[in-house]
């Protein structure tokens, strides 16, 4: 579980392709009313916002009401943990393969 919100993991909200869909058009506008979001999906308003509502609880969404209308934001910092759990990985396998590079160079000698 995320430390920044205990209510739902930030692996677990993205892990779903619809919401990495989501949070995609987010990152790529501004803010963007329901309708328009909506409008990107082979599914209905209802459904798009069971979605939002996950990346909302995990922090990764954020809306506000204007008149009548919901329009919703990515919040990118929980990404974070995201980024340095794969960096981590990232140098672990580095290294891993610098160390068999290294053994097989001295296994050609």
């Amino acid at each position: 579980m995320s430390d920044n919100n205990p209510l739902r993991d930030v692996f677990g909200a993205i892990a779903d392709p619809t919401r990495r869909r989501l949070v995609r058009l987010l990152a790529e506008a501004e803010e963007i009313p329901l309708h328009e979001l909506t409008g990107q999906f082979n599914m209905g308003r209802t459904a798009v916002s069971k979605h939002l509502a996950i990346l909302k609880e995990a922090g990764l969404v954020l809306d506000r009401k204007v008149g009548r209308e919901t329009r919703f934001r990515l919040n990118a910092a929980p990404l974070r943990e995201i980024q340095d759990w794969v960096g981590f990985y990232s140098r672990f396998w580095s290294a891993n393969m610098m160390r068999l590079n290294q053994l097989l160079e001295e296994e050609e000698e």
